[in-house]
Parts: C-alpha cells; structure tokens; sequence
C-alpha cells in the first residue's frame, strides 16, 4: 500500500484558508477518486471536498471547526501499490501544521466581526421556535461574513435556529433570518417593579380641564437623530437589495470609475450560422439530450478573435498591462431571482463547438442551480453577454474587472438585404444581428476595439456550413 496525502484544495484566486465544516468519511472508510469526503467552509461559499485518489482513509489530520491554510495536508489516503505518494509508506503523516491554532474546546477561533446592538424581545424568541441560547457556537467564515454584511448581532447567532449539523448554523439560516427583517432574538428578563412609597392621599383636585388638541411642532424644533429612510407613498413599495445585488451594484459603479468605457458596434450577416444551427439543433438534442444554443458559436469566434488580437486579452496593474496566455471567457447568465452571475469558460480556444456546448449548459444550469464553485468564477479574461435571449437587438455592457472588454450580442433579426452575385445584385431576406463591443480606453483604442469586433462579425459571417459536431 502507498500513502497519499490529501491536502486543502485552493477554493479561489482570494481564498487562502477554509475551514473543516464536518468530515463525510470517517477512518477506514474505503473511498473512490472525486468522491466528497468532508465538508469545508470559506467566506465565499460552503462547499465539498473530493478525495484526489482512490483507496481507503487512513488518518485525518485535521478536526471539524479548525482553520487551515490552503495547500496543508489535512487527511491521508492509503492506495494501491503503485499509486504517486507525497509521504513516505509506513511513516507518521505529518501534523497540520498550516491550520490555524484551536482554542482550548477543540474549535478554530471565529473571526473578530463588528457587531450591532439589538433590543432585547422574548416573544421574539418563543416565535422562533424557542431556540436555546448557544454561546460559543461554531459559527462558519461565511455565516460570519454574511452577518458582518448584514448587520446581524452576536447575540442573535447565538439564539438563531440552525438546520444544520448539530443546529449548526446555515447560510440559508442566516439569509432567512435577514430576509425576515431580523426580529430580534434575545430575551429580557424580567425586571421586578419596586412598589411605590407610601405617601398622603391627595388633596381633592378641581375637574380636569376640557382635552386640547397637542400643538402642531415647529419646524425648527429639534427631533431625535435617526436613520434616514426614503420617502414612499402608499402607490410605492421600499425593497432593500440583497446581497448578490449590492455586490453587483458596486461592481458596476466601480468598473465605471476605473475604466473609461468606449463602446464600437458592428452588424453581421449570420445567415449561414442560422441555417446551420437550424439544421443541427434537432439532431444534437436527441444524441446530446442538451439545447445547441448560439453561445457556443458566439464563444468560439470571440476566442478566435482573442488570437488575432491578444492585446485584447489582458489587465491593468497601475502603469503595467498583464498579458493573459489563457483565453477564458466568462458568459453573463440571468438568476431566476433577477441578479446575475458570470461563470467562466477556461481555456475556450482549446474546446471544440461540441465541448463548448456542454459547457455552456453546464455552467448555466449549476448557476440557476446555485451550484457553481468558486474556480467556476475565477480567472475570467474576456466576457460575454448574450442580450439577445431577451430580444434586445443590441446594448452597451459593463467591463468586467480587472478585464478590459466586453461584448453584447443582440438578438438576430430578418432584414431585407442587397445581395451580390456574379449576375448582378439582387434583394433578398438575410439573418443579422449587432455586436457591441465595450472597451477601456485606457489601454484599448479605437482602432483594437473597433478590429477585434469587426473580426468576431467575420468568423461568425465566414461560418462553415459543412461544420460537423
């Protein structure tokens, strides 16, 4: 038998350490390659970890609630003889020596997080479900990060009920909680009233006066400090964005300040790739059990273009340009709860239409799903935005940072066109669709922005209709 240290995985570009949620194999467990053997926590997503080789579990080196730094060994698997080993066979694996210190009860110290006073509510309490008080409780990175976010107590993850492993709490918990307004979840105790001093009776009073209406305040009397809150009427409804849309909406203001957007359009003539799509989609569905959408196509000649034009390919690090080698293009999907989400599609140029096919959908339906990992949104190069599914014939997209371009394609449209032919001109009915291409002006002038879209219209015009998938 050989011995194989599993180490932790690196989980995203900004991602450094995780920490170990719940082990899914125990020791002695026989586990097969990629199979999810525990549980890890990040302050971007919760996610499973699967086993690198095939074999059975022969030590775990690192306990549910500690902290480890990507890259730390944290079990060991025993495997065939044969089988590439990082440790020597027979020999004591290595302590986890990356992991973050525990504290004295075994579980990885949480980070600092600010905060917010609440007012105390015991019905709030009983309204929940009677949660207990559970001081101390092992609170994950993310649920840490969303209650800083959020503004979410400590008392009130300590009351807050979990559906997780041992009441542990859940993302969708604390996104539950904050969903409902955040009623407070801390009881009061109850305060005995002192009685009253003993004191004369009073002297008989004259009747009371007639009630006056209270007096209207001056405008310049001064009121409590509070909150602002915008002003609505009865005819309005106040919805506060949640967090995948404040993401997005500061994102999007800061890609405007960064780069000095400039946006070049061309039309295409794709008739030929309509024609062919039409001829191949019914097949591919039946063989496939999968859409043959246009993105793929779309995809390919951008990565195409990306070739001709690699200076289109790179990003900005204060006077210096980065070049990129890959070509990895990240497609804007639309969530079903109205935001939006860019997986990437690494290495696209080294796909075929029938893999960048799969992946499309692949990516769009873990997206919908809420399924996408980390590394499915990292490492974006270029970006596409299909604005045409939603019968937009063009639009004017927002650069993705750090990357310096972007491209809409708007929906295909029949026109009447002029078309040349060794008899002479003739009018007819042709396939075309606008592309727009938005650039930073920093780095990407108008004649690089204006060749590489013009290229992309030519690989799509130039399509070949004997094209096999």
């Amino acid at each position: 038998m050989a011995r194989v240290e599993m180490t932790m995985p690196k989980m995203g570009e900004s991602i450094m350490e995780g920490t170990v949620l719940k082990w899914l194999k125990q020791v002695g467990d026989a586990i097969e390659q990629d199979e999810s053997v525990l549980e890890v926590a990040t302050d971007k997503v919760d996610t499973e970890v699967p086993a690198t080789h095939a074999g059975t579990l022969a030590e775990i080196l690192v306990q549910e609630g500690q902290v480890v730094a990507v890259g730390a060994p944290i079990a060991v698997i025993e495997t065939e003889v044969g089988a590439a080993a990082s440790a020597t066979p027979g020999a004591p694996a290595p302590a986890a020596q990356a992991a973050a210190p525990a504290s004295t009860n075994g579980s990885a110290p949480a980070p600092e997080v600010p905060y917010l006073p609440e007012p105390d509510d015991p019905e709030a309490v009983q309204a929940a479900g009677g949660a207990p008080h559970q001081p101390g409780r092992f609170l994950s990175p993310l649920v840490l990060s969303i209650a800083r976010e959020e503004g979410v107590s400590l008392s009130a993850l300590e009351y807050l009920p979990g559906t997780g492993k041992e009441n542990r709490v859940t993302k969708k918990d604390i996104l539950d909680y904050v969903a409902a307004g955040k009623p407070s979840l801390v009881p009061q105790a109850p305060v005995a009233t002192p009685p009253a001093p003993l004191e004369p009776a009073p002297a008989p009073r004259p009747a009371a006066p007639a009630p006056v209406a209270a007096p209207v305040p001056n405008a310049n009397d001064q009121a409590p400090a509070a909150k602002p809150v915008p002003s609505v009427s009865g005819g309005q409804e106040l919805i506060e964005m949640d967090r995948m849309r404040k993401m997005i909406a500061q994102r999007m203001v800061d890609s405007k300040r960064i780069a000095p957007h400039v946006t070049s359009f061309v039309e295409a003539d794709v008739t030929e790739l309509v024609n062919w799509r039409n001829k191949h989609k019914d097949a591919y569905k039946k063989r496939e059990g999968e859409n043959l959408t246009f993105t793929p196509l779309f995809i390919q000649a951008v990565a195409r273009a990306i070739q001709d034009f690699p200076n289109i390919n790179v990003s900005v690090d204060g006077d210096y340009i980065i070049k990129k080698k890959d070509i990895n293009i990240g497609i804007a999907v639309a969530l079903p709860s109205g935001n939006l989400i860019v997986p990437v599609i690494h290495k696209a140029d080294q796909l075929n239409l029938n893999g960048l096919s799969k992946k499309v959908n692949d990516l769009a339906n873990r997206a919908r799903a809420n399924k996408l990992t980390p590394a499915d949104l990292e490492s974006g190069t270029y970006t596409l935005s299909n604005v045409g599914s939603f019968g937009n014939i063009m639009g004017t997209p927002i650069i993705m940072q750090p990357q310096v371009a972007i491209m809409a394609v708007g929906a295909i449209k029949k026109k009447p066109a002029v078309i040349e032919t060794p008899q002479g001109d003739l009018i007819g009915v042709r396939q075309f669709m606008f592309l727009s291409h938005s650039y930073d002006h920093r780095v990407v002038d108008g004649s690089l922005g204006g060749m590489f879209v013009r290229k992309v219209a030519d690989y799509l015009e130039q399509f070949d209709p004997n094209t096999t998938i």
